[in-house]
């Protein structure tokens, strides 16, 4: 198999991909060397089938022919997953690179580590890791049905998703499960269990997610973080998520448990 250096680089938070009869591919070193790339903040992030991989920023400036930036979420399906996965580790780092720049206790330059993914203060020793900023996600279920919310920050009125929320400090993430669903919608949970999680780096978030059962309350939403919030049936599903996204296999769980309930009550195996 031909081996390739990947490169991953970012103008903003857009990745450049190149673009060849409408089908899209991640930049390799012959593209970097065939169009003359200036780049900037260049950083090894390891390798993916024996092929070395790089994050790197191009700068505010026009693509070159052949290639276009895109956001990082509208990549997916149109690159092999495990390229896309890899796009979401180097969007990742990249950020972090981008904000740590000098050192938060004496405003030196950080360099990077030479034995571990971490920048160093060469001046006082300060070590800067990627900041993971831990997230709930949590389908809660009341019977046939699943609670679902719009955030006042998603400006489509159809679109639905499960609820999320930062891990505060001292809090388990059971507390936090609690704790975000009584603020954002003032109902109770209780069976509480884990379900996965996923990277989620826009920008350095960790999601965990978890499925809990209604326990008691009515729905009253806190207007500054949620527009609307109900209980939907696996027949009247508002628009979902993202298909690559924890929140789409949540809502997914949901469906193919209601399924299975179905067909036993109606005694079929």
């Amino acid at each position: 198999m031909e081996k390739h250096t990947y490169w991953f680089i970012f103008n903003n938070s857009e990745v450049l991909i190149k673009e060849v009869e409408g089908i899209a591919h991640i930049v390799t070193q012959d593209d970097i060397e065939s169009t003359n790339m200036e780049l900037s903040t260049i950083q090894p992030i390891g390798q993916v089938d024996e092929n070395s991989v790089y994050v790197a920023s191009i700068g505010d400036t026009q693509p070159p022919q052949g290639f276009s930036y895109t956001d990082l979420r509208r990549l997916y399906g149109r690159i092999e997953e495990q390229h896309f996965f890899l796009a979401m580790r180097a969007l990742h780092i990249f950020t972090w690179l981008e904000k740590n720049q000098f050192c938060g206790c004496c405003g030196r330059p950080l360099t990077m580590s030479s034995h571990e993914l971490a920048l160093q203060c060469e001046n006082c020793g300060h070590l800067v890791y990627p900041r993971i900023s831990p997230a709930i996600i949590v389908a809660v279920v009341k019977d046939d049905q699943i609670l679902l919310a719009r955030p006042n920050r998603v400006p489509q009125p159809e679109w639905y998703s499960v609820l999320a929320g930062f891990v505060e400090p001292g809090e388990t993430l059971e507390d936090c499960v609690k704790r975000e669903v009584k603020e954002e919608v003032g109902i109770e949970v209780d069976h509480i269990q884990y379900f996965g999680s996923q990277p989620w780096p826009f920008p350095d978030s960790l999601m965990i997610g978890f499925t809990a059962q209604y326990a008691a309350g009515e729905i009253t939403i806190d207007p500054v973080e949620i527009g609307h919030a109900d209980w939907f049936s696996v027949d009247h599903l508002p628009t979902r998520p993202a298909s690559f996204s924890i929140a789409h296999r949540l809502i997914e769980w949901f469906i193919s448990s209601r399924h299975i309930r179905t067909m036993k009550s109606q005694g079929k195996d």
